[in-house]
């Protein structure tokens, strides 16, 4: 039986990408009008709120469409060339693309992009590298640390004995103490990362440490990735067995995680015969990931390829230089800043003696367009829903083209919110109504003088289109 040929393509333009994400802008807004409002509403919020969380980026316009591409419509377990479903040879491509463009980024020999976040990648690499109940080493978490670096709170710390180091009396990060403890508990891992830890990291001072009891090396640099690619931070990818992160919170990607290794990459992993590259790919997958997500992982490939130009590393010079500046001025207007400063993207404020909690420091901020996230800090007696302190980061404003010389706005819109807020309890509060619309104001104000770097590509693209139909922009 001879079959018919199929019917022509009616147009090739409609299977585009472009095309396609049109059509479904334009169902969306027709058909849920309820959550393209809720989605409309929340880029005006973004445009108009002076965001200064630390664990967050602006992710560009070209890296939102490349995550709601029609690659999430691909269904590919494995690695690039032994996928165990069909369909998958353009994400091989974009997967490879991704790789490639993350070792090029980090200076790294090897990298994974598959993994679903940060916590995902440390989970994978802890599970590669300690057996069940093995010892891991690393910062505690009201020292700074991370939940995943071994947490009671966290699987890293109840399938494994997790041993934490802490800060001195300056609230730097006690290397005296890392080393006796390492020489006491030989851990099978010790990691060098922070998620609340405004100072530098001496990557190479726990690769001596690690080297000293014969432990792994894990840097996990979620909240610096930015400041490592563009040479703000000093990199531990050659220092490091195995460094881990996240793809958005520095980044301006998608999110997710990331695995990379330098110059160790071929090193023996714990059975001394398998190297490290090939136990990082079998840790993500199969032992801990099935289903990557394909269009995230275009995203990254797409968010490395901005992260590699000059204006990353300007806005990462900007950064830095305007967390110094914050936490100067932050200073200045009587706020108390752990460690006295910063070395990177973060301020972490302790609000004891102001009468005002984390939580409510951090609501009325944000009722007057001010996001900062309530963090515990050293000693705090206060719940991890309550707190005592705050984490500021610059990341956004730096983003927004705003630098030390703008700090100085940025502090006094914060302190006069703090001022005109009175605390009725650790959860209740008040903010003046007058103060808080006159604030909210200015916070905008502010926001549309230093507009997200976005602003304005929508139109721009209107009227690229107009000019090509003759339609009215």
């Amino acid at each position: 039986m001879t079959l018919a040929p199929p019917p022509p393509l009616a147009s090739t333009a409609r299977y585009d990408q472009a095309g396609l994400t049109r059509a479904g802008l334009s169902e969306l807004r027709r058909e849920d009008p309820e959550l393209a409002d809720l989605l409309d509403a929340e880029v005006r919020d973004q445009d108009t709120m002076l965001a200064m969380i630390a664990s967050a980026s602006i992710a560009a316009p070209s890296v939102l469409a490349a995550g709601g591409s029609a690659l999430s419509n691909v269904t590919a377990e494995g690695y690039p060339g032994a996928r165990y479903h069909p369909g998958a040879a353009n994400f091989d491509e974009v997967e490879r693309l991704a790789v490639d463009r993350a070792k090029l980024l980090f200076g790294a020999r090897y990298a994974n992009v598959q993994p679903h976040s940060c916590s995902s990648a440390n989970l994978a690499v802890l599970s590669a590298l300690i057996p069940p109940g093995g010892t891991l080493l690393g910062l505690g978490l009201d020292a700074g640390g991370h939940l995943t670096h071994g947490s009671p709170a966290s699987v890293t710390g109840r399938h494994y004995r997790a041993v934490p180091y802490g800060l001195d009396e300056n609230g730097r990060i006690d290397y005296g103490q890392v080393a006796e403890l390492a020489a006491e508990h030989r851990p099978a891992v010790l990691i060098a990362g922070a998620s609340a830890y405004p100072r530098a990291l001496d990557f190479a001072r726990f690769r001596e440490i690690a080297d000293a009891v014969g432990a792994y090396l894990l840097a996990d640099i979620s909240h610096i990735a930015g400041l490592v690619a563009a040479g703000e931070h000093a990199s531990p990818i050659d220092h490091a067995h195995v460094t881990t992160t996240s793809t958005y919170k520095q980044l301006g990607g998608p999110r997710g995680g990331l695995i990379l290794s330098g110059r160790d990459h071929r090193a023996p992993g714990p059975d001394g015969r398998t190297p490290l590259d090939r136990l990082m790919q079998r840790a993500v997958f199969p032992q801990n990931q099935g289903t990557p997500a394909p269009a995230a992982i275009a995203a990254k490939a797409r968010a490395f390829a901005l992260a590699a130009e000059p204006r990353f590393a300007e806005t990462a010079r900007l950064t830095v230089a305007g967390a110094r500046a914050l936490a100067a001025e932050l200073s200045a207007l009587g706020h108390r800043v752990l460690t006295g400063g910063t070395d990177n993207h973060m301020v972490l404020i302790d609000l004891r003696g102001t009468g005002l909690t984390g939580v409510v420091a951090e609501r009325a901020l944000e009722e007057c367009g001010i996001l900062v996230n309530r963090n515990r800090i050293p000693d705090d007696t206060r719940p991890p829903l309550v707190t005592s302190g705050l984490r500021l980061g610059c990341n956004i404003l730096a983003q927004r083209g705003m630098g030390p010389e703008h700090m100085r706005e940025c502090a006094e819109l914060m302190h006069a919110v703090l001022a005109a807020t009175t605390a009725l309890g650790d959860n209740d509060y008040r903010v003046d109504p007058h103060e808080r619309i006159r604030l909210r104001e200015q916070v905008r104000a502010l926001c549309v003088r230093h507009p997200l770097p976005h602003a304005g590509v929508a139109d721009a693209d209107d009227a690229r289109v107009a000019a090509r139909t003759g339609a009215p922009s």
